[in-house]
């Protein structure tokens, strides 16, 4: 998922908030192998099977920004049954439809 965030163009871009996942098939594990994460990036969009790692930095005076976070599809919910989210599943939340509203509503102060 990804959508430009021209209010925040610094002069160099428009960043955009992603959600993002890359997985390692040489990793047995699966919660090892695969991450899955959240923010605002300009660096260029992935591609192909060695895709770059994921980077949520962005061009913001006086040099530069970071916003990012990670979601765990293993996690555990107290007195919920434990259950693997796909990406697609977690994106139907309203805990994702909350964070992706707060971070592509982002506007300078001032």
């Amino acid at each position: 998922d990804a959508e430009v965030l021209p209010a925040l163009d610094a002069g160099s871009g428009a960043p955009r908030f992603v959600f993002e996942g890359r997985t390692d098939p040489a990793v047995p594990d699966p919660m090892a192998a695969s991450v899955l994460a959240y923010g605002i990036t300009a660096a260029p969009e992935p591609t192909g099977p060695t895709a770059c790692p994921i980077s949520h930095f962005f061009t913001w005076p006086p040099s530069g920004a970071t916003f990012g976070g990670v979601y765990d599809p293993f996690e555990v919910h107290p007195g919920q049954p434990q259950h693997v989210d796909t990406p697609h599943a977690y994106m139907e939340t309203e805990e994702y439809q909350d964070i992706r509203a707060m971070i592509t509503s982002l506007r300078p102060a001032g």
